[in-house]
C-alpha cells in the first residue's frame, strides 16, 4: 500500500521527515521556516564511546525541531517508542493504515539507497508506504526524496540499532488540533527562546563556548588519532553532506532570518541574515580544511581550522547577542 503524498524537499533529514507529515495536514511552510520555528540553531562537540572522532554538530539535539515546531504550531505531535520490533512495526502499519504518514529516526547505515555507510543513528525519513519486500520513504533531496526505498529487514535494523544518538524504534505522526497560529505572532519569541539557549549552555560543549572549546579540541584529536585521513574525511563529509553541521545549518538560519524580515519588517532579522552569510562562508572553510587534514596529514591546516573555531564563535556570539537585545526592545 502507498499513500498519496506531497512530499517535502528539503536538504536536513528531519526538516524533510517532518514537513512531509506537515504537508499531509496543508501545512506548507519553507525548510528555514520549519528550522527557525523548531528553535533548531545550535552547536555541540560531543565524544560517543564508539567513535573514534569527536560529534560536531550544527543544530539541537535530535527530535526538538519536531518537539518545538509542533508547540509553537499548537499540533499534536505523538512519539512511539518500543524495545520491541514486532511492536515497533505494528505503531507504523496501524499509522499508514489510518492514512497518516509517519516520522522514522534510524540509523542511514542500513538503507539501501545510501551508497556512504557510516553508522547514524540520528537520520530522519518519512515512510508513507510498504508492500511485501520494501518500505518507501522521503528523504532529502541528496539521498534521492520521494523516490527511494529499502527492504523491510533494513528498515527493522536501521531502526533498531543501538548506539550513539539512537533511539528506541522510534516513529512519530502529527495532527492538527485546531487552527493553526499565524507565523507572524510567534516568530520572535521562538527566536528569543533559540538565542536564549545558545548563549546559555548548560555546559562549555555547546553554544558559541562550545565552538571556543573545538578550537581547543580539534588540536589534542589531530594528535591522538591513529586514523587521521579516516576521522577527518569522515567528520567533514558527515558535516557538510550528512546533515549534522558544517554550512548547511547556517545557510538554512541565514535564509530564515531573511524570511523572517519579509513576514515581520524587523530589520534587526536582516542585519543577522547578513552576517551568517559571513559566518557560513567560514564553515565551509573549516570542512575543507577538515579534508586537507585528511589528504596530507600536516599540521598547519589544524592550526588554521582552530583559529576559525576561534573566529566564528566571536561572530556567532556577537550576531546572536545583538539580535537578542534588537528583538527585546520590540
Amino acid at each position: 500500500m502507498k499513500l498519496k503524498i506531497k512530499a517535502f524537499e528539503g536538504q536536513h533529514c528531519e526538516t524533510t521527515a517532518t514537513g512531509t507529515l506537515l504537508n499531509q495536514l496543508g501545512i506548507e511552510l519553507s525548510e528555514p521556516m520549519l528550522f527557525g520555528l523548531g528553535e533548531g540553531f545550535a552547536y555541540g562537540f560531543m565524544s560517543f564511546k564508539g567513535m573514534n572522532f569527536p560529534f560536531i554538530g550544527g543544530r539541537i539535539r535530535s527530535d526538538f525541531i519536531t518537539k518545538n515546531l509542533c508547540k509553537n504550531l499548537d499540533l499534536h505531535l505523538e512519539i512511539k517508542e518500543t524495545t520491541s520490533i514486532k511492536k515497533a512495526w505494528k505503531n507504523v502499519e496501524t499509522a499508514l493504515n489510518e492514512g497518516k504518514v509517519v516520522g522514522l529516526k534510524l540509523d542511514c547505515y542500513h538503507l539501501d539507497y545510501f551508497t556512504r555507510k557510516i553508522h547514524f543513528a540520528a537520520h530522519y525519513a518519512a515512510i508513507y508506504g510498504f508492500d511485501e519486500k520494501d518500505a518507501f520513504l522521503v528523504d532529502t533531496k541528496r539521498q534521492g526524496g520521494s523516490s527511494v526505498k529499502t527492504s523491510l529487514k533494513n528498515l527493522e535494523l536501521a531502526r533498531n540499532e543501538r548506539g550513539p544518538l539512537s533511539s528506541r524504534n522510534l516513529s512519530y505522526t502529527i495532527e492538527k488540533k485546531g487552527k493553526i497560529p499565524e507565523v507572524k505572532t510567534i516568530i520572535n519569541e521562538a527566536v528569543l527562546r533559540n538565542i536564549k539557549e545558545y548563549l546559555n549552555p548548560p555546559i562549555r560543549n555547546f553554544g558559541y563556548k562550545g565552538i571556543f572549546k573545538t578550537s581547543e579540541e580539534v588540536k589534542k584529536w589531530f594528535e591522538r588519532t591513529k586514523t587521521i585521513e579516516s576521522d577527518f574525511e569522515t567528520s567533514a563529509s558527515i558535516m557538510e553532506n550528512g546533515g549534522t553541521g558544517g554550512s548547511l545549518f547556517r545557510n538554512i538560519y541565514r535564509d530564515f532570518l531573511k524570511e523572517a524580515y519579509e513576514i515581520t519588517g524587523n530589520k534587526a532579522y536582516l542585519e543577522a541574515s547578513k552576517s551568517f552569510v559571513e559566518i557560513a562562508i567560514l564553515w565551509k572553510e573549516i570542512s575543507e580544511l577538515f579534508l586537507k587534514i585528511a589528504k596530507t596529514k600536516e599540521k598547519k591546516y589544524v592550526e588554521k581550522a582552530s583559529e576559525l573555531f576561534l573566529e566564528i564563535g566571536e561572530k556567532e556570539q556577537q550576531t546572536m547577542e545583538k539580535l537578542f537585545l534588537d528583538l527585546s526592545k520590540k
